[in-house]
């Protein structure tokens, strides 16, 4: 699985360990400002070795296997790095003032890192559905042909559940609040007492250390730890971005069997070790598969916070520390697979008319029959003609497989001789497409709903990168 390099660094050990520290300079900080006898030499020190190093790691796993609690070994770790604030590190606070308070940064990291690559991919999307705005193609409902839709219209509902993705995620975003210092399960007792009963004290610190760590605010009641609701919130918006990956990435996969499109192929690239001519959609196929697992992670938080016990129970932290990196790591590799794909989607504009000639007269004859009657004739004269001449073009393609001749019998039949001029003109497949150019138009306008969902992220280097094709990542 391909993975961004800044969403492996930001669930990485050193990032956890090195966010812990962070969090109690801030809380040290702020018990300093509020008046709490802590040294300038200690807040200096804690500064110069907040960046672990790796005799930090092997000092914390010896920690570890001593005391067998992960906090406290990086809390000694921390001490025999800055010694001057051994005594005060982790001053009032519980161990989920690290632990929790470091996920919510993680989440809103994470969240901040797939927003501009999903925002680019749409983006991308859009040029696509522009570009093949025009070019008709069959649609199909129930798995067979029905009447005809664009290349670009198809796209465009591709484009229509990222941008519910988008804004699922952007909500989930916007949802995050910092769990802030509460204590060990929320009253903020232990820090009432540091401060001796000074309440605006206990709330001051709750607003600094929150606005060190770059939130706007911070929730007024948690337990021990902030709700884990928040984890399935999150896990939500990711499965359902990994559900229309898995609906993509199923179309795709269908007009490959069509030989209408095609995922991008390598020079080099192999489908298959024994038939040499295979040509396999295997990123799409890699796409419906880590959407699906997507889908799957999404299911532990739920469970996990539904089995909560009052306060707290420990039984959500093993399970949190696999799924919630795992389920943004593979949100992230989707996103590359995504925005590999949609960067070199080839289109077989031959194949597409083909597959439409064969299909067309029949979707023609409510044509056929509509210019008929203009002339002066009988509507359900020309229905039973067209009735007729169908089935007996349908015997020909089912039974002894020839191609689709419906037109040549119309041509042939006397009955259709006054409207023979305008039978090309009744099957221009331009014409069966409706109004699918001008949605499209109206959809990926510059003052349509495409554009002002993705405008926000025009700025952000990440943007930039992906739609420029520079930060796409590895071949994948």
């Amino acid at each position: 699985m391909s993975t961004g390099p800044e969403m492996k660094e930001l669930f990485s050990p050193r990032t956890r360990a090195e966010t812990w520290r962070s969090l109690w300079l801030w809380l040290a900080e702020g018990e300093q400002e509020l008046g709490l006898p802590i040294s300038d030499k200690a807040i200096t020190q804690m500064h110069q070795t907040r960046t672990m190093t790796d005799h930090d790691f092997e000092i914390a796993a010896a920690e570890e296997k001593r005391r067998r609690h992960d906090v406290m070994a990086h809390v000694h770790a921390y001490g025999q790095a800055a010694p001057e604030a051994a005594g005060i590190i982790h001053w009032g606070a519980t161990s989920c003032y690290v632990t929790d308070n470091a996920d919510l940064i993680f989440l809103r990291n994470g969240l901040d890192i797939l927003l501009p690559k999903l925002a680019a991919v749409i983006q991308k999307l859009s040029d696509f559905a522009q570009t093949y705005k025009d070019l008709p193609c069959l649609g199909y409902t129930h798995g067979q042909p029905a009447q005809l839709v664009t290349v670009g219209k198809r796209a465009c509902l591709w484009i229509q559940d990222l941008l519910m993705d988008l804004r699922n995620i952007e909500r989930a975003r916007s949802d995050l609040r910092f769990r802030g210092v509460k204590g060990t399960v929320g009253t903020q007792a232990s820090f009432l007492q540091v401060f001796k009963g000074d309440h605006a004290k206990v709330e001051q610190l709750d607003e600094i250390v929150t606005k060190k760590a770059g939130f706007d605010s911070a929730f007024t009641i948690t337990s021990q730890t902030y709700s884990r609701k928040l984890d399935v919130d999150v896990g939500h918006a990711l499965a359902s971005f990994g559900a229309t990956c898995q609906r993509i990435g199923g179309d795709i996969r269908h007009l490959a069997t069509f030989k209408e499109i095609e995922e991008p192929f390598e020079t080099e690239q192999i489908g298959s070790s024994a038939m040499a001519y295979k040509r396999n959609p295997m990123r799409s196929e890699r796409m419906c598969s880590l959407g699906r697992q997507l889908g799957n992670l999404a299911h532990n938080p739920p469970q996990t916070y539904a089995a909560q016990w009052l306060e707290r129970s420990l039984d959500d932290s093993a399970v949190r520390r696999s799924t919630l990196p795992e389920m943004f790591l593979t949100a992230d590799a989707l996103l590359l697979l995504l925005n590999n794909i949609c960067s070199g989607l080839v289109i077989y504009p031959a194949v597409i008319q083909r597959r439409i000639n064969e299909e067309l007269p029949f979707m023609a004859t409510e044509n056929l029959i509509m210019a008929i009657v203009d002339k002066g004739y009988s509507r359900q004269d020309a229905h039973e003609r067209i009735r007729v001449l169908s089935h007996e073009a349908a015997e020909q393609v089912k039974l002894h497989g020839k191609d689709n001749d419906l037109i040549e019998r119309v041509k042939e039949d006397p009955f259709f001789e006054p409207i023979l001029d305008m039978v090309p003109e009744l099957l221009d497949s331009r014409t069966f497409v409706g109004r699918a150019p001008q949605q499209i138009e109206k959809f990926t306008a510059a003052d349509g709903e495409v554009q002002i969902a993705v405008d926000k992220y025009k700025v952000l280097k990440a943007f930039k990168d992906l739609v420029s094709g520079q930060g796409a990542g590895p071949t994948v």
